[in-house]
């Protein structure tokens, strides 16, 4: 885990605010949370890349498990996993926090469990590159829609258009079923963000990403139970979900509260267009799904996106910052 708050009690100031409210500056608030500087900067941008790398390849590893378990129980045996060890980790506090605490954890445990599900449901139908290309839609949206800066609609727009030419221009040929799965995907996904990034301000550390994931899995267990039975106590189908729940929830759910912590909340979402390049490379790597050079050409499109998006913040706060003599 990345280094918490100077004060572990207080939530940080560096989470921004452009999604809860319209008031504060996300780039002060960035700059509250690293102190200036280019290689501050630069951190929650690597928790980013670091976390879709994890999750892709974990999502990778689950379609795989999906004929021993089914796809609702791998989504069980990963927030179930996930959340025992964020729990035994973290140990969070119980007391102390006020009823609107509470809703916030209760809400980002039902995103995070709606989003795994339909994810899953996702995959289980389509293949993994334009699975996550529909899903990232959400996130996009939600760059586009919380932004307060017109360059910042260029990179959303870029990254989408990166996204439908990874797509193949089109998604006539996938699953109907499968591609609606996708798009409510990231609808709960835009919801992740949101409430990720809530918490992050009502919590300490990573303790409201541990209670949220108890929550998901709570929530989901019923279904997991009904689906796949029995299949969910076999030794080796444990084994891999547990493997699924520490690449796909664990690492990377901690390293986005961490990230969402110094990151513009509209940057951040601009970021999460890479998912579909990791996607596609995960699913080249572990399921030999190829790239094509429509696809390669995509990702070049998305990763300039990505790139422009933290350039701009970067220059921003560069042009902001107070002379030292």
């Amino acid at each position: 885990m990345s280094t918490p708050s100077a004060d572990p009690g207080t939530p940080s100031p560096a989470v921004a605010a452009p999604l809860a409210a319209p008031v504060g500056d996300p780039v002060a608030a960035l700059d509250a949370g690293q102190g200036g500087g280019r290689r501050g900067s630069l951190g929650p941008v690597g928790l980013v890349l670091a976390g879709g790398l994890s999750v892709q390849f974990g999502a990778a590893l689950a379609v795989t498990l999906m004929p021993r378990a089914g796809a609702l129980g791998v989504v069980t045996l990963r927030l179930a996993v996930a959340a025992v060890v964020m729990l035994l980790v973290c140990r969070p506090r119980l007391r102390g926090h006020s009823r609107a605490d509470w809703g916030t954890v209760v809400v980002f445990g039902a995103a995070m469990a709606g989003m795994n599900g339909l994810f899953y449901q996702t995959v289980d139908r389509i293949p993994l590159g334009p699975a996550v290309t529909l899903e990232v839609i959400g996130p996009l949206a939600l760059s586009v829609l919380a932004s307060r800066r017109a360059v910042n609609l260029v990179w959303a727009g870029l990254a989408l258009a990166g996204v439908f030419l990874l797509g193949g221009g089109g998604f006539d040929g996938l699953d109907p079923a499968g591609a609606a799965f996708a798009l409510a995907a990231g609808a709960m996904w835009a919801a992740y963000i949101v409430f990720n990034a809530r918490t992050g301000r009502r919590f300490p550390q990573a303790d409201g990403l541990a209670l949220a994931m108890g929550v998901g899995a709570l929530l989901f267990l019923p279904l997991g139970i009904v689906e796949s039975g029995a299949a969910l106590i076999d030794p080796v189908t444990l084994g891999l979900g547990a493997g699924v729940a520490l690449l796909s929830s664990v690492l990377p759910y901690t390293l986005e509260l961490l990230a969402l912590r110094r990151l513009p909340a509209p940057t951040f979402a601009v970021l999460m267009s890479l998912e579909p390049a990791i996607a596609a490379g995960a699913g080249f790597l572990v399921l030999d799904q190829a790239l094509t050079a429509a696809q390669s050409a995509a990702i070049a499109l998305v990763v300039a996106a990505s790139i422009g998006a933290v350039r701009t913040q970067v220059g921003r706060r560069k042009r902001r910052a107070p002379a030292v003599s």
